[in-house]
């Protein structure tokens, strides 16, 4: 398997730094707008050698991405960016055939006329309003994996299906944020 992995910053790095132990995946390319935060990913990994490159790419250039995804023949597209660039991402992602993965989901819009008595846009519409076409396609597209939501989504179902009769309620506690 080889991954493109879309970000460099904290997300990505931290991701590099788990991957590097992993043997699941042949390649992985980290990729992003400033060359040397990729770079600086792949250095400060042991034996990166072979496993491991850096690149450039503009995650709002849905071309740019898909290209190279085909460059490298990359399987899995791993979004570590902000949230504005889901949808270039995840348009990349489904045009090279590549198996999509984010933490983020594409941004909700307030309503146009009524902002503050309709929802708009919800968070992750633009990318569900997507899945048949995914689906028919054969493709995987696994959205708003982070960790709240996200992550904790999985944990929650699994609680719900095997763990417990009944629930009343569950509540995540951010404490990235300090609230």
């Amino acid at each position: 398997m080889r991954v493109l992995l879309v970000g460099a910053g904290g997300v990505g790095t931290a991701i590099t730094r788990i991957a590097a132990r992993r043997p699941f995946f042949d390649e992985m390319v980290v990729a992003d707008y400033d060359l040397s935060r990729a770079e600086a990913a792949v250095a400060a990994l042991p034996d990166a050698a072979g496993r491991f490159r850096a690149e450039r790419v503009d995650a709002s250039d849905q071309g740019a991405v898909t290209a190279l995804l085909g460059r490298h023949g990359c399987d899995v597209l791993l979004n570590a960016t902000d949230p504005r660039f889901v949808m270039p991402l995840f348009q990349a992602a489904r045009a090279a055939g590549a198996t999509y993965l984010d933490m983020a989901m594409s941004l909700s819009r307030p309503h146009p006329e009524r902002p503050y008595d309709e929802c708009g846009v919800m968070l992750g519409d633009a990318q569900f309003a997507q899945a048949a076409d995914w689906e028919k396609a054969g493709a995987l597209a696994l959205v708003g994996m982070g960790v709240e939501p996200g992550l904790s989504d999985v944990f929650a179902r699994y609680a719900a299906d095997e763990l417990f009769d009944e629930i009343e309620g569950i509540v995540l506690r951010d404490g990235a944020n300090l609230t």
